[in-house]
């Protein structure tokens, strides 16, 4: 009897432990506010900013330590052949860099990478 209590037990939490999930939002609306996160190599691979000379030319300093936890705001939601692409602005009002408005990023990559959290 304690074995078929056992077995009834494991099989039902197991279940449950693989019922919940950690599932992301699948959708996202203008004026949501996410995170930047870490990059996920030296610079951020899909959030796309400008390359670090057009950076300099614009008289910006192309510092991506400075960008981790900054809040941004969606402005943007496109839908393109291969997933959802998203317009980010900051939430404070300031530029990317002193000198970058807007930039863009592939929403589903940037998620599963950790560049942008909600």
């Amino acid at each position: 009897m304690k074995n078929v209590l056992i077995i009834a037990f494991l099989s039902v939490l197991t279940t449950y432990g693989q019922e919940t999930s950690t599932s992301v939002p699948n959708t996202i609306h203008v004026g949501d506010v996410l995170t930047l996160g870490n990059p996920s190599a030296q610079i951020f691979e899909y959030v796309h900013f400008p390359k670090t000379n057009f950076i300099i030319k614009k008289g910006g300093v192309p510092n991506y330590k400075n960008l981790q936890g900054k809040k941004v705001i969606v402005t943007k939601v496109e839908e393109i052949n291969n997933g959802k692409v998203i317009t980010l602005k900051r939430k404070d009002g300031l530029k990317f860099f002193n000198s970058i408005p807007k930039v863009r990023a592939n929403l589903e990559q940037a998620l599963a990478a950790g560049e942008v959290k909600f």
